[in-house]
């Protein structure tokens, strides 16, 4: 069982019932972003469970010269700090340099680490010395038991709250596959382990100047990987992905998301009740 990481009132891991972690790939504006987050608020507070709300201010990791990268990080983390006061929720976006990281660090509970940037150590090192929570996301081209020397990384810096997150490997061009066993073997490494089913569904680059997905299995994994008992899960969600900036076909829309969550959930209780 993995160690618990309490952020605010949210707490992962100790076999406590899953935590979701969504909202849109990037900000777009403020007034959709609030919308998306107070309505993930209201569907939280409906199922009893733990959300952190996730967004990023400049998404630095785009396929083209030209794809829309976020209002940048003064205006992006001006609004999630909105998010946070307004709806009471603990927030999460990406840092992509060593310049960001102190911004960050002033707004965000969470600072993520994206998968391209796994084995970064400085940025693992700086982002463990804010004192938040980190999230680090599997690479693709990591195999799971890589991840622990990135646990080490940020520990030897002082910090233990660490969270883990499997997005799939590479598996020939453009695609990716998600390996279970990932999941478990993560885990052992005591920290909470999250599945990311969104990108998990995405195909990199596949669209030639952006990225394509797969949506439409994102319940299915989902399904799946609370039948393994990860801590949370990770969606991104839109309220209407066709025309989102970002990564809009591996994204949910918001209306689709009360039934998969239900299904979830149920096999999230009887996992964790049954260890």
């Amino acid at each position: 069982m993995s160690r618990e990481v309490r952020v605010g009132e949210v707490t992962f891991g100790g076999g406590r019932p899953l935590v979701l972690i969504a909202g849109p790939c990037v900000v777009e504006s403020e007034d959709l972003t609030l919308r998306i987050a107070g309505s993930l608020k209201e569907l939280a507070a409906e199922f009893g469970i733990g959300l952190v709300f996730k967004a990023s201010y400049d998404k630095a990791n785009r396929t083209s010269i030209g794809s829309y990268r976020g209002p940048g990080a003064e205006a992006g983390l001006a609004i999630l700090n909105r998010v946070k006061r307004e709806f009471d929720l603990p927030v999460v976006s990406d840092v992509h340099d060593l310049s960001q990281v102190a911004a960050a660090a002033e707004v965000l509970d969470i600072i993520q680490i994206p998968a391209f940037l796994s084995r970064q150590t400085d940025l693992l090192v700086a982002a463990a010395k804010t004192g938040r929570v980190v999230n680090v996301k599997k690479g693709q081209f990591l195999a799971p038991w890589d991840m622990a020397n990135a646990v080490k990384k940020i520990s030897a810096a002082g910090n233990e709250r660490v969270l883990l997150t499997e997005r799939g490997s590479s598996f020939g061009y453009n695609n990716l596959v998600v390996d279970m066993r990932s999941l478990v073997v993560m885990a052992e490494t005591g920290c909470p382990v999250i599945f990311d089913a969104t990108h998990a569904v995405q195909l990199l680059g596949g669209a030639g100047t952006s990225s394509g997905g797969q949506r439409q299995y994102v319940g299915p994994l989902s399904r799946g990987a609370a039948a393994v008992g990860v801590d949370g899960l990770f969606w991104e969600v839109h309220e209407d992905p066709d025309q989102a900036l970002c990564d809009g076909p591996n994204s949910l829309p918001l209306a689709h998301l009360r039934g998969m969550l239900k299904e979830v959930l149920a096999i999230d209780a009887i996992v964790k009740k049954r260890n």
